[in-house]
Formats: structure tokens, sequence, C-alpha cells
């Protein structure tokens, strides 16, 4: 995220306050960043640094991304931005204190000074009160940044001092592209953005062998359904219970069976480009012509009562073969 134009794509809300605050140079002197993992924060705080320090701007406020100041910003080498982050599993009173002796002293290029505190949830509370004399009497010129994923833990005498801003869950097509970007295959991006918008678990559902092959059995089992129902549930026996044998790994399969069936309403919607499991496009193309809108949207709630039901204490082995005969035969549950 280099530019205002990257993050209107990513989080258009903050995008316009945080734009119009610095186009009417009316920067507040504490923000608080808050949300999920991966939906752009310290890009975001980043992005506000070499804004307000750009060698470049004159009478825009778009950083050139190339000067001195901003390629030292991006280095974490800019002696009046200043980064914080957890040391060990906390943020410690004595980081804090370190930081505010740094800032007593007079900026070095500008009159300007900027820090930014990752994972502030994670403050001890001696950091924390330490932080809070240090945002009651902010320096002049000074900005200060907070990023959390955990607001409910951050004092409310710190969150009355900050500007909370809320940065929002990625579409699943910008989640995907933040997937591309770590190096997750196409097929594996469109399928696993369509599940999470937490990048670290999409990350660790990526690097899973049981995913992967999760996939390629939930794929088959759908191709099976096609068949009589006795091929059906010996394919429930033979291949599916061994590998999803917890609640969870069922629910993510249920979650995988959806995908599929979903795929094939946006065949009969002629929206081709969302279709996630790409490598079965030719059948899910014959398929579509095949069931009438109504009793996909069926087949889909079937899918949808039994992750529901899954989670009461019911007998899982029956409710995949319930959900198998039911899907096969276009009823509902009784």
């Amino acid at each position: 995220m280099e530019n205002w134009d990257d993050l209107s794509q990513v989080q258009p809300d903050v995008y316009k306050m945080l734009k119009n605050s610095r186009l009417k140079n009316r920067i507040a002197h504490a923000y608080l960043f808050e949300g999920g993992k991966g939906t752009g924060k310290r890009e975001a705080s980043v992005l506000l640094a070499k804004s307000l320090f750009c060698e470049n701007l004159s009478d825009t406020i778009i950083p050139c991304n190339s000067c001195h100041a901003c390629r030292r910003i991006d280095s974490g080498n800019h002696p009046d931005v200043h980064l914080l982050e957890p040391d060990g599993l906390s943020l410690k009173k004595d980081q804090i204190q370190e930081l505010q002796e740094e800032f007593s002293k007079k900026a070095v290029e500008s009159s300007r000074k900027f820090y930014t505190i990752v994972h502030a949830d994670k403050m001890t509370s001696q950091a924390a009160n330490s932080l809070l004399k240090f945002l009651e009497e902010p320096h002049q010129e000074t900005t200060a940044i907070l990023i959390t994923e955990q607001v409910q833990r951050i004092l409310p005498t710190i969150l009355s001092r900050c500007q909370v801003i809320n940065f929002k869950p990625l579409s699943p097509g910008n989640f995907k592209n933040s997937l591309l970007n770590e190096g997750v295959t196409p097929q594996s991006a469109s399928i696993i953005s369509s599940l999470t918008q937490n990048l670290e678990e999409a990350l660790e559902l990526n690097s899973q062998e049981w995913f992967a092959q999760a996939q390629k059995i939930m794929v088959k089992l759908y191709e099976v359904l096609s068949s009589n129902s006795m091929k059906a549930l010996l394919y429930l026996q033979e291949e599916w219970f061994s590998h999803f044998k917890e609640k969870e790994q069922i629910d993510r399969g249920l979650d995988l069976l959806y995908l599929i069936h979903k795929d094939l309403l946006y065949v009969q919607l002629d929206k081709r480009d969302q279709i996630v499991f790409k490598e079965i496009e030719k059948k899910l193309e014959h398929d579509a012509l095949l069931i009438s809108p109504k009793t996909l949207a069926g087949k889909m709630s079937m899918i949808l009562d039994s992750k529901k039901r899954l989670m009461s204490n019911t007998n899982t082995q029956l409710l995949m073969e319930q959900l198998v005969l039911n899907l096969q035969e276009g009823s509902s549950f009784v």
C-alpha cells in the first residue's frame, strides 16, 4: 500500500477520514487503528507517516515513495519516525519510557515526530499508565498511532484520548490479492478467501496438507452425489470419515461443500469469474443445466442446516449420511 488510492481500494472509509484530515491539516495527536489481522492498519500508518514527512509533497499529500524521507520510513530508519513492538509477549514500561525520552528531544529533520505502537493491547499495566501520561500531555507536532486487533483490551482512559478508526474485514477480492502477495496459488487463494478473513488462519490453512487433501475429497464427494445413493454412502465410509474426524474438520468440510454448490449458483447467474473450484468448472456447467434455482437453494440450505446441527450433541456419522441422502433426493430434513 504505497498511496492513498491503494488505501481507498482496501479501506474506503479509513481513506476518506485520513485523507480529509491530512488535506485540511487537522491530523489528530493520537489515533487508534483497530481491526482484524491483515486489514491494512500497519500499512496505513506508514502511508500517513510518509504523507507527513515526504520531501516532495509541495501542494499535494501524495508521497513520492522515492525521496530520502520516504525511503527511510520504509526501511525503518527515519530519525523522527519510530515503531514500537512487543518485547517478547508484551510491551513493557521501559519501552514506553525510552520512547518518551526520544520524544523529549528536538526533532532531527523537521518540527514533527511520529510514532506507531503495534499490538497496543499487549501493553503491561505499567506501560499503559506511562503511555497515558504521554497522551495526556502530547508534544506539539506529535502524531501517535496505536494498532490493535483487540480493542476491548485497551484501557478506556487511553481510548478516550485517541481518535478510533475501524478497519473493516477485507472483501474476498482484496483478501485474495493479499494471499496472492503472500505466495498462495490463485486456486487456493480463491477458496481460502471465501472461508476466512484472518490472514494468519488463511496462511495456516494454505500450509496444511490436511486442507489440501480435504478439498480433493469434497470434490469427489460432490461428484459421487450424482451417482446412486449406495455409492455415495460407501464413499463416506471408505474415504470421508477417515479424513474428517473432529467436528471442526467436518465443519470445514461442509464449508467446502457449500462453496461447490455456491459455484453452481454462480454458473446459473453467469458469474463464472467468481467460481472458486475452477478444476471442475465443466462439470459445474453441466450440472447447472440439470438443477433448478429453487432446488439448488434447497440443497445449500441443507448444508447450512447441517452445520448448525453439527454444533449440537448429534451423531456426526448419521448427520453426514442424512445430508448425503437428502442432497441426492433434493428433499428437506425431516
